[in-house]
Order: structure tokens, then C-alpha cells, then sequence
């Protein structure tokens, strides 16, 4: 009996080592089957959700057939909704504007009112959805001018609520508008925010509302007001070579419209007062270092930034009037030579 023991022990050893290859081996199959069984497996669409709605509506577009989703969001928007409900709702316009092209195009000026409407919202989450909403619709043409009329509360917005999100989304959609002329009188209240929001330490919100101040650069009417400007003391701070080349280009372009449009004949013709510590100051002053920096900007890596700092260069010594005469622009009055 005592012999067998041994024996006994190591066919118990291999009954256990090929009942564990088995239990590994069933785990592995059960572990294999569910995985191919959660593949297969499709959570049921809910038709209530404005995501849901969303991607059944793109999935039919793709068919070619008219999913009237988009309505049926836009009649739910209609409906008393809590603010989370609005937002998500409003998010799932947006994407049906972008993707499903002939349906967006069959809206109406009044769903472009009831989007606006949001705008007044209490909610920020709902006025930034909102903002992104008509920034979908301002793509299709015919809503353009309806979109504007909402423009001037949207520079309210910018200018009593200091909130990144909602200044990249203002700014984004005013970017994507030709502002009417009835706005200016808001937009030179709003210049300060703007001037603010450019020199925050958020580049999105920093190029959105740099390249309104470009455009807006271009208005007579406004080049003073945005010259005029207040402005901090580190302001040429945005031309440093460490900045974001992307922000850096925006930052070049303005000054070089700033500088063409402080040249033209028209604005010359009026002896203008600036204040002490206006943008125009800082650019264009007796003690303004931007020649220094835009000289180190010429060796920059990314050449669209060597490119417009030239320009700037160009603008500077040379007024946009007498271009076409390089005689008028001698090395005794550059801007460069100054000290």
C-alpha cells in the first residue's frame, strides 16, 4: 500500500492539471463568447434621446431619404425642457445642420428666431449651444441677414459675461457674419472686452477675437475706436516669438491692417489724440519697442509668420499711399531707425 501512494499522488496531480486546462480552456471559450456576442449586440436605439435622433437622422441621410429629425428637434425645442434637455437638444441641431444639408435648408426664419430666442437663456451651457447653433445655420445663406439681426445681443454677451467658452463661441459666430452697420455703436462699447479677451492667456478665444478686431480694423468708422484703445503694458508681449504661430500670424496681420489704415490719406487728413496707454501707443509711439520684435520675428520657423512680419516691416516704412513711390520712403524717416 505504502508504494502506491506516490503513484496515487501523481495521477491526482494529472486528473487536477487536466481538469484545470479544462476550467482555462471553458473560461477562455465563455471570455471568446461573450466578447463576439457583445460585438453582435446593439443597444436599442431610444427616440427620445436628441443624440439617438441625431444618428438615426444621419443614418437615413446616407439612404438618401428625408429623416425629418431635424424638425422633430426643432419642435422639441419648443417644448418646456430642463437646461441639460435644451443644451443637448440644441447640440443635436448643430450636427444636423452640418450633416444632413437639404433638411437644414428647408428650415425656416422662425426656427432661426426660436434658436435665438435661446440666447436669453439663464443657463450658460444652453446660450454657448445656442451660439454654436446659429453659427451651423449661418453657413446656408438665406439665414444670414436673420442671424444678424441677433448680433448685437451677442456682443452683449461677450461683454457682461467673462466666460472662455461662450467668448469662443460668440466670436465664432461673428467671425462667420458680415456685421451690419447698426452694430458699430455696440462694438465700440465692446472693443474694451475684446482688447481684454485678446490679451487673456486663452489662444482660441485670443485668435477668434483678434481676427474680429482685423476685420473690424478695416472700418473706417472703427479704426480710430480700436487705435484708441486701452491696453496693458506687456501688450507686445503677443509678438513674442514663443507665442503660438497661429496667434502670432493673427497678431502680424492686424498690425499690419492697423498700420495701412492709419496711413491712408483719409485718416491722415484729421489730427487724431490718442491716450497715453492706447494700442496705437503701444504700436505705433515714440517709445514703442515693436520694431524689435518684429525684426526677431523675420528668422521665425514657420515662414506664413516670417512672411507677415515683412509685411509689417513694409507698412511701417512705407505709407500705403506712397507705395507706389519707394522715393517718399527714405531710410532718414524709417520707423527703424528710430531710437
Amino acid at each position: 500500500m505504502g508504494k502506491s501512494v506516490p503513484q496515487d499522488l501523481g495521477q491526482l496531480d494529472i486528473r487536477k492539471s487536466v481538469v484545470g486546462l479544462a476550467m482555462g480552456a471553458g473560461a477562455i471559450y465563455l471570455l471568446y463568447k461573450a466578447i463576439k456576442t457583445g460585438i453582435k449586440y446593439q443597444p436599442p436605439l431610444c427616440s427620445t434621446s436628441p443624440i439617438c435622433i441625431a444618428r438615426l437622422a444621419i443614418e437615413r441621410e446616407r439612404h438618401g431619404r428625408d429623416s425629418g429629425e431635424l424638425r422633430r428637434l426643432l419642435n422639441s425645442l419648443e417644448c418646456k425642457q430642463d437646461e441639460y434637455t435644451r443644451s443637448m437638444i440644441l447640440h443635436s441641431i448643430t450636427r444636423c445642420v452640418y450633416l444632413l444639408e437639404a433638411e437644414a435648408s428647408a428650415c425656416t426664419t422662425d426656427d432661426i428666431m426660436l434658436v435665438g430666442s435661446m440666447l436669453d437663456d439663464k443657463d450658460n451651457s444652453v446660450r454657448i449651444q445656442a451660439l454654436n447653433t446659429l453659427k451651423a445655420f449661418s453657413g446656408i445663406r438665406k439665414f444670414r441677414l436673420k442671424i444678424q439681426e441677433h448680433s448685437i445681443k451677442v456682443l452683449e454677451l461677450i461683454s457682461t459675461i467673462w466666460d472662455s467658452e461662450l467668448h469662443i463661441a460668440s466670436l465664432r459666430l461673428l467671425n462667420n457674419l458680415p456685421l451690419p452697420d447698426f452694430a458699430h455703436p455696440q462694438l465700440r462699447r465692446v472693443m474694451p472686452a475684446l482688447m481684454e479677451i485678446l490679451q487673456s492667456n486663452y489662444i482660441l478665444a485670443q485668435v477668434q477675437a483678434i481676427r474680429l478686431l482685423s476685420s473690424l480694423a478695416q472700418k473706417n468708422d472703427l479704426l480710430y475706436d480700436i487705435l484708441n484703445c486701452q491696453v496693458h503694458s506687456n501688450f507686445l508681449n503677443l509678438f513674442q516669438a514663443t507665442q503660438p504661430g497661429s496667434l502670432l500670424f493673427e497678431v502680424l496681420l492686424f498690425a499690419e491692417r492697423l498700420s495701412e489704415g492709419r496711413n491712408t490719406s483719409h485718416y491722415r487728413a484729421v489730427k487724431w489724440h490718442y491716450n497715453e496707454k492706447s494700442l496705437h501707443e503701444a504700436l505705433f509711439g515714440d517709445e514703442s519697442r515693436l520694431a524689435d520684435r518684429l525684426l526677431a520675428l523675420v528668422i521665425h520657423p514657420e515662414e506664413e509668420v516670417q512672411i507677415q512680419a515683412c509685411k509689417v516691416i513694409v507698412s511701417l516704412q512705407c505709407p500705403q499711399d506712397m507705395q507706389v513711390r519707394p522715393s517718399f520712403c527714405q531710410a532718414s524717416h524709417s520707423y527703424f531707425d528710430r531710437e
